[in-house]
């Protein structure tokens, strides 16, 4: 059954990804609309569009959830694999998504000072070198 519903998801979030869905749907509106004066824009008439989007509405919800899950999971299985290749790393951050709230935000305060860090490290390390290409210039002349 999972594997069925699996199926049909990702086919049907294909297909309505498309442009010709699209297109389909834009026709569908366009032929609603233009029916208006024959129905002479009854509650039946605007009852049909409004019950046929909110269904469709409704039962893409669990269709795109479902993708995005799965594609949630891969990616995060991909970078799992990354870390964990990576010398150096730090393997505690493969179940990032297991942390809570607190603990991200812990950690981003980490991640924001090392960057800070780096940037003050590399602009030391630019003067520097400006420093001394200047010094070199000099002596050249």
């Amino acid at each position: 059954m999972k594997n069925m519903f699996r199926k049909f998801a990702q086919s049907t979030a294909q297909a309505v990804g498309s442009s010709w869905a699209f297109m389909l749907s834009l026709i569908i509106i366009i032929g609603w609309a233009v029916t208006g004066p024959m129905f002479n824009y009854s509650d039946t008439w605007q009852l049909v569009i409004n019950t046929g989007t909110t269904i469709i509405t409704f039962l893409m919800v669990f269709l795109i959830q479902n993708t995005q899950n799965r594609d949630a999971k891969a990616i995060h299985l991909k970078l799992d694999e990354l870390i964990k290749g990576v010398g150096g790393a730090r393997t505690r951050l493969v179940n990032l998504q297991e942390l809570s709230d607190e603990e991200l935000a812990q950690l981003q305060n980490e991640f924001q000072r090392l960057h800070k860090k780096a940037n003050h490290a590399a602009q030391h390390v630019t003067s520097d070198v400006e420093s001394r290409e200047k010094s070199a210039s000099g002596h050249l002349l």
